[in-house]
């Protein structure tokens, strides 16, 4: 039986000339409705807008985001971000967390792929458990758009080249949750797991909402 793998690289030089070619045409696809819409509010939390700086913003790419952090009897409880790209060019893709978590001092202590139910879908995130100083969090992360909620950035670009060299269009959204875990319920090894425990939980929870919130601005694919 012929071994298909052999001409991936061949398929991927094809699609990333493809890409480039497209790129000039893409059309921006704007969102069907206000990014402030996602996860405006939440019972029992007080909601704080973040907001990047303009370089920080310029190095990014995105054409609109919305940050925020959530706070529970005024203790930061969790952290939400989304991002999204009407249009994705050479230059102006979407950069993984992994890349740019390592380079504001976190350390990525372990993590990979998660299944999280969504509106009662299985849906594969990414998982971390990241380090700065004594400060710890639990990250979920993933990319939603043109139909898709994909873990996986070898997917993730792969769909990108494939989209833009056949259907003209790249939209698509950088969603990420972050909760830091008490270190007040991390007294022994024991309740540090357990506090772990609680922080994945939590992000976790607020993942699936936030995945459904973000299909509800999104475009239809």
């Amino acid at each position: 039986m012929r071994d298909y793998r052999a001409f991936l690289p061949a398929a991927i030089l094809f699609m990333g000339c493809a890409f480039m070619w497209r790129a000039r045409s893409q059309d921006a696809v704007p969102l069907a409705a206000p990014l402030d819409q996602v996860l405006a509010t939440l019972p029992g939390y007080r909601v704080q807008r973040q907001r990047l700086s303009d370089d920080e913003r310029r190095v990014a790419g995105m054409s609109q985001y919305v940050a925020r952090m959530y706070y529970r009897d005024s203790v930061p409880a969790f952290s939400t971000f989304v991002s999204y790209y009407e249009r994705q060019t050479q230059g102006k893709t979407i950069h993984s967390p992994r890349n740019c978590l390592p380079g504001a001092g976190w350390e990525i202590l372990s993590g990979g792929p998660a299944v999280v139910a969504v509106d009662g879908v299985n849906r594969t995130l990414n998982r971390y458990i990241i380090k700065n100083g004594r400060a710890s969090a639990v990250v979920y992360y993933w990319y939603q758009g043109r139909g898709r909620v994909v873990a996986n950035e070898y997917r993730v670009k792969w769909n990108l080249l494939q989209d833009a060299a056949l259907a003209g269009h790249t939209e698509e959204a950088l969603v990420r949750v972050v909760v830091p875990v008490q270190a007040d319920d991390a007294t022994g090894s024991d309740d540090s797991n357990r506090a772990i425990e609680n922080a994945s939980a939590l992000g976790a929870a607020i993942a699936a909402r936030l995945s459904h919130d973000v299909s509800a601005v999104l475009p239809r694919a």
